[in-house]
């Protein structure tokens, strides 16, 4: 597929910065009176968007939080509502649709309006002008019937709300009329809508929208830090009729703001320091952020981690004094809404000294000032790194600080090329998913309930979607297909036909006096979030674990739940059978499921890193000026700079006592071969491409195993790596060579087939595609029996290939899910000689490198000092091996 950028010259970027004065010229009198009177000056994204916006042109504008984004993209229509409603042409219908992915948000957008529109109407009052009141509300799920009532006798000018409303009101009779006037639509957090199914929803609706109204309108996106913004501007403004895309002026904002940001690692030594020791000492860094800081915002990478930070902190403040330890919070998506609104008025008040977050603070919800935030761990991509950063310093001629807080020597060497690629500003590219099936179906019964359509009519609607420009008309009449019923056996299973389709005709339409009904309680494509009980073989509750958990456990699969390890046996509907596994060690930790993963493109600078670093020791470069390098350009401090320099040499120096001479990097996959103490044999490939990339090439290789060896086989995950695990006695016999890049997609699908994963996604994928329902005439269907619904239904589709809820199933796990492209790739590159294997003898005790792939499994808190442990005790087995065999080369030498 072509790039955005190949496309032609649809795209512009603004150039033009215009002064405040030429910017008050083309305002309303009052809206321009206000504006001089509240601002002294335009900001960077002001000064290049306004103007576009003015002149009727498609925007994306991307700036970091507290540049006057959303200012920028409402002055406009502001302005010529108080235009219309002076001169009496203001109607009671829609003219400025507001779409954001957050309700608190949108309340803070309402809030946000509320001010200067009191104050525009207060300049009014005083010159003696009576001007009609310009009317804005939010329309979420949380709306009563009552304001809905309202809304229709007295319809918004301007309105509020979120993608899967946008969706409802579409078909709602009466409201949706009262759109057809809309001129202006602002959609927010592009970035966060971008990446997932809930943004390719949104484009549908506008495109929807888009034939309702009759005419293009003005489409305005705001986002923090992303690339590239060409395919961004593409996914928020789609194609015209012609297949061309529409024209969009890019505002690129993104480096308005200074930054500071540092890597910090606690202790000197993070192999010797003891792990309570290391652990004691971050969280005094974290205190002492927190302690010299007005407000500090901290992100850690999980939920279980938020209250672990918040608890310590606790602790300290009770125990130093220095400020009460109320002043301190928990923000996550698993406390109640209550709880969150509590802490975020707080913050905004100024009541708290830091406020503990794992990705919930991340969009830009107004939580008032913040003047530094820390982040534990690596966040994963340079995009990411930038987006929480930028938080801090909410004013433009702020400094965004951001401390950088390591206590692993893999996450360090990330974080460090992440912070010298973010002040590069090399960002991570954006994915977005094409083609989703279910998200179609879903939209397909939408359109069915407001009209009567012809096939061509509707597959050039869609196609102008950015996320189905591509959509193979094959599978659109198949979705049309499934949705009339045309897969008979289905009736068996209370699975009926939602739309009429005649394919003679070629035209499909509304089926059944429920369609409505049925469309709007289904309506959106997030799944239904459960937990799933967990039992033992002989029915004994133990406790609950999250659904996504359970879709990456096989049997076999050790997990701790309530301080006890358990052995994942079986699963049956949202049931999770175990037994106790005593003295075993866990191998995957509990909050696996919340990782976030590695950016394929930082995955690679990370491996030109290592390339780099081999080259200088090797070399006998001098360390001071490896020093200086990280200070200067990874923005370390010394302790750091320490550990990432002993890190590389010990590695060497492993590498140089086997006389390997190749060392892992972005051309090298290095391939050892570990022998634990219980005789199984870790076949460890240092693939640094990111998690979601090893997911497939793992998956792949380990089904390949599991063929040649008669035996089943663990897989662990990591960014840096994956280990495919052999039990005692049996030898590997498959390579990565062995899984050429044509194969890939046919042995992940057949890798796939009766894992839990396949068994969840199929169930989210069904209740999109409105196959199962959620709610059926007002009734709740519960989780538990959509899931085993799921069951039966997977058993019966498995026959048809080309049944869309199966393909799209398979498309989301490996597109979205896995990275197949990226794992693609890296088979291509090895099957060329791009990358070349090396492969290292059979070891009993694993390279520095391959430590935290081995001990994937023993990363969960509870076990957080096993860990440390174990990585110690590899280090002393690794230096005794080091010497013996330096001693034997000696005396064979002298020999």
């Amino acid at each position: 597929m072509r790039t955005a950028a190949q496309r032609g010259s649809w795209v512009t970027y603004a150039t033009r910065e215009y002064s405040k004065d030429e910017v008050l010229r083309i305002l309303n009198p009052l809206v321009a009176e206000w504006f001089d009177r509240k601002f002294e000056d335009l900001t960077p994204p002001q000064k290049l968007g306004i103007f576009p916006i003015y002149e009727g042109r498609n925007v994306l504008i991307s700036s970091p939080t507290g540049t006057g984004k959303t200012l920028t993209a409402f002055l406009i229509a502001l302005s010529e509502l108080f235009d219309m409603a002076s001169r009496g042409e203001l109607e009671d219908s829609v003219y400025v649709l507001y779409v954001s992915p957050l309700r608190a948000l949108n309340n803070d957008i309402y809030r946000n309006l509320e001010e200067p529109l009191k104050e525009i109407y207060e300049l009014a009052e005083q010159k003696g002008l009576r001007i009609p009141q310009i009317r804005h509300v939010v329309r979420t799920g949380d709306t009563s019937t009552s304001q809905r009532q309202s809304m229709l006798r007295k319809p918004p000018h301007i309105l509020i709300t979120t993608p899967e409303t946008l969706a409802i009101i579409l078909v709602a009779p009466k409201f949706r009329e009262k759109l057809r006037t809309v001129r202006w639509v602002i959609v927010d957090e592009v970035h966060s809508l971008a990446e997932n199914k809930r943004g390719v929803h949104l484009t549908l609706s506008l495109e929807r929208l888009r034939e309702l109204v009759g005419r293009d309108f003005v489409r305005i996106g705001l986002s923090a830090t992303i690339n590239p913004l060409e395919e961004v501007a593409l996914f928020l403004v789609g194609y015209d009729d012609e297949g061309n895309p529409r024209p969009c002026v890019i505002v690129d904002a993104r480096y308005a703001k200074k930054k500071s940001i540092r890597v910090v690692t606690p202790v000197r030594d993070l192999i010797h320091t003891p792990a309570g020791e290391v652990t004691a000492a971050m969280y005094e860094t974290l205190y002492e952020i927190v302690k010299n800081s007005r407000t500090t915002l901290i992100f850690t990478n999980t939920r279980s981690g938020t209250e672990r930070v918040v608890f310590h902190l606790k602790m300290l403040a009770r125990k130093r004094g220095d400020f009460s330890e109320d002043a301190i919070a928990a923000h996550h998506s698993s406390l109640s809404r209550n709880v969150r609104l509590d802490v975020e008025e707080r913050l905004k008040r100024g009541e708290l000294k830091a406020i503990v977050s794992s990705t919930s603070l991340e969009l830009g919800i107004d939580i008032g000032y913040i003047d530094v935030v820390a982040q534990v761990g690596s966040p994963k991509s340079v995009t990411r790194c930038l987006q929480r950063i930028g938080r801090s310093g909410h004013r433009l001629h702020e400094v965004s600080k951001g401390v950088m807080v390591c206590v692993d020597r893999d996450d360090l060497v990330e974080v460090a090329v992440m912070v010298r690629e973010a002040y590069r500003h090399h960002l991570d590219r954006v994915h977005i998913p094409r083609n989703a099936l279910d998200v179609l179906a879903q939209h397909i019964v939408g359109m069915a309930i407001e009209r009567k359509w012809s096939v061509e009519e509707a597959y050039r609607v869609v196609r102008r979607s950015y996320c189905y420009h591509d959509l193979p008309r094959e599978d659109f009449l198949n979705v049309l297909k499934y949705l009339s019923g045309g897969y008979g056996e289905l009736e068996d299973h209370r699975v009926y036909g939602k739309i009429w389709f005649d394919p003679e005709e070629g035209v499909f339409g509304r089926r059944g006096k429920y369609a409505r009904v049925i469309y709007t309680l289904n309506v959106g494509t997030i799944p239904d979030e459960v937990s799933v009980r967990v039992l033992t073989l002989d029915r004994k509750y133990v406790g609950n674990i999250e659904e996504e958990f359970l879709e990456r456990l096989v049997p076999g699969d050790r997990f701790v739940l309530g301080g006890k390890v358990y052995e994942f046996v079986r699963s049956d509907g949202l049931v999770a059978y175990v037994k106790p596994a005593f003295e075993q060690k866990p191998t995957i930790p509990a909050w696996f499921s919340e990782m976030l993963p590695l950016s394929y493109d930082l995955a690679l600078k990370i491996g030109e890193f290592r390339r780099k670093m081999f080259e200088w020791l090797t070399s006998g470069k001098d360390e001071e000026k490896i020093r200086e390098y990280l200070r200067r350009e990874c923005h370390v401090d010394d302790n750091s700079a320490e550990a990432i320099i002993g890190y590389f040499k010990e590695m060497l120096l492993f590498l140089k006592s086997l006389g390997v001479k190749e060392f892992p990097s972005d051309r090298v996959i290095l391939v050892e071969k570990y022998l634990d103490e219980q005789g199984r044999l870790h076949h460890v490939f240092h693939t640094l491409f990111g998690r979601r990339t090893n997911d497939a090439l793992s998956h792949a290789l380990a089904y390949l195993a599991v063929q040649a060896s008669g035996v089943n086989v663990g897989v662990a995950v990591h960014d840096n790596g994956f280990a495919i695990i052999y039990p005692r006695g049996v030898q590997p016999r498959v390579t990565l060579s062995d899984v050429k890049p044509e194969m890939l997609e046919d042995l992940l699908k057949r890798a796939l087939a009766n894992t839990e994963l396949m068994r969840r996604r199929f169930r989210h994928v069904a209740t999109r595609g409105l196959m199962i329902l959620r709610n059926y005439k007002g009734h709740e269907i519960s989780v538990e029996k959509q899931q085993m619904n799921a069951s039966t239904l997977l058993k019966v589709v498995k026959r048809w290939e080309d049944f869309p809820i199966l393909k799209e199933t398979y498309r989301e796990i490996l597109e979205d899910y896995m990275d197949i492209e990226h794992a693609r790739e890296v088979l291509r590159k090895i099957a060329e000689g791009e990358i070349k294997l090396v492969e290292l003898p059979v070891l009993d005790t694993p390279s520095p490198f391959a430590y935290n792939i081995v001990l994937e499994g023993l990363s969960d808190i509870v076990l957080m000092e096993d860990k440390r442990a174990m990585i110690a005790r590899f280090h002393e087995q690794l230096m005794r091996k080091v010497a013996s065999l330096a001693a034997a080369m000696h005396a064979k030498a002298q020999g």
